[in-house]
């Protein structure tokens, strides 16, 4: 776990900043899983608004809120960057990003040009708002670790993402030709996928895998190096694209060969844990990459066939890779949280990080996040699986909303009934 040596009360944002975003994104996920209802086996067309929507529930709602909460808890963690003012900058993101999301998905359905200016005004505002500092922060640190620097890359995505977004959206309100409309949405969801979600997980699994595991350390060529090399390779296809299309295909075969050989190398680090308990969210982290790999092989499978569904099955597989970390991060990040901040403001009827939430709680998470994915795939094959993909989906989401309520509940609990250690009374 972390150790309270690297992290003091003071360093750290108030519990309240980590849980909205956790919640926040639970609510979208929620949401997500509602819309299966109305959209049905639509979502798998990738031009289509349900795609669109159920995308950007997936990407902006939950993912980037719940990376949002990581970043905010584990910047002073990890980087030793101490966040300023933390329930400002959660405010200043958290109300327009919110708004801007909503905005964003009904424009997707209605195509109302003022839509796409508010979403692109709001989600511009508060995500900008947001990174900067942050990548400010990085860039002041005397002493980058392997995850510092990665982090940096990964924001850095982020911040190219966004660009890219707005250009898509002004190009879609009218104001702009969208000449290059083509071109930038590659770049938009190449830096989006491989930028910032894969490489911000590869960049913070550098220093978790290693102190929440206790496996040995990731090798300093692969820590140091790769996720420069990510977004480079990203940043140059981007550039070049606009001028030789082509350029996407290499690209592209680069970052897979990178990302294979992060997924294997980890997977083959969680073999080699000195801790022989294995809990929910070790298996979390395993069918992730495993998950990963599945993803980029149906990826490099379409170049040799044209069989329709593979593109379907490497979206699947990567958005099951990425919410399988963002659930073993969770499940690490909040029963800690909970005892943490309690601990460390005196209270020794603290509850324990196992109380917080049950390691069976987590399997039982597990065991919903598999058969949702199983739907998932069969709704490929089965349209009616999509309405078993939704029910689950919410379940799933719903899960995790109501361990974050049950966490709050005891955190507000203990400060209103716990007993507390007073040096006065010695």
């Amino acid at each position: 776990m972390f150790s309270q040596s690297g992290l003091s009360l003071d360093q750290a944002p108030p519990i309240s900043v980590v849980f909205r975003f956790f919640f926040l994104g639970a609510c979208f996920g929620i949401i997500s899983g509602m819309s299966l209802f109305f959209y049905q086996t639509d979502i798998f067309d990738a031009s289509s608004p349900a795609a669109l929507t159920f995308t950007h529930l997936l990407t902006l709602g939950v993912m980037l809120s719940f990376m949002f909460a990581s970043l905010f808890q584990m910047l002073p963690v990890i980087a030793g960057v101490s966040l300023k003012s933390p329930i400002k900058k959660a405010n200043l993101l958290l109300y327009p990003f919110t708004l801007g999301v909503v905005a964003l998905l009904v424009a997707f359905n209605t195509s109302v040009s003022w839509l796409y200016i508010s979403a692109a005004v709001l989600l511009g505002f508060s995500i900008f708002t947001a990174i900067i500092p942050m990548l400010i922060n990085l860039r002041k640190l005397d002493n980058h670790t392997s995850s510092s620097k990665g982090m940096l890359f990964a924001l850095s995505s982020l911040f190219m993402v966004v660009l890219f977004a707005l250009y898509l959206l002004l190009s879609l309100n009218g104001i702009l030709s969208g000449t290059y409309y083509t071109e930038v949405k590659t770049a938009h969801y190449s830096f989006g996928l491989f930028g910032w979600i894969a490489l911000l997980i590869l960049s913070i699994s550098f220093q978790v895998i290693e102190m929440f595991y206790v496996t040995p350390a990731y090798p300093k060529t692969m820590s140091n190096y790769l996720p420069m090399a990510l977004f480079l390779v990203l940043f140059l296809s981007s550039v070049v694209g606009f001028f030789l299309p082509f350029i996407w295909i290499v690209g592209q075969e680069v970052v897979i060969g990178l990302l294979v050989t992060y997924a294997l190398l980890t997977l083959k680090r969680l073999t080699q844990r000195k801790r022989p308990l294995t809990d929910a969210t070790v298996w979390f982290w395993r069918i992730g990459l495993s998950f990963l790999l599945l993803s980029l092989s149906f990826i490099l499978l379409q170049y040799f066939t044209d069989y329709t569904l593979l593109n379907s099955l490497s979206y699947i597989f990567f958005a099951s890779f990425a919410l399988s970390i963002v659930f073993a991060m969770f499940y690490k990040i909040v029963p800690f949280l909970t005892w943490f901040h309690l601990n460390s403001q005196g209270y020794f009827t603290a509850p324990m990080m196992h109380e917080v939430i049950h390691p069976k709680t987590a399997k039982k998470h597990l065991y919903i996040h598999l058969v949702t994915i199983v739907t998932f795939v069969l709704s490929l094959f089965i349209n009616v699986f999509i309405f078993l993909a939704g029910a689950l989906t919410i379940l799933s989401f719903g899960w995790m909303a109501w361990q974050i309520i049950h966490a709050w509940k005891l955190y507000t609990y203990t400060q209103k009934n716990g007993e507390k250690f007073e040096m006065g009374n010695m």
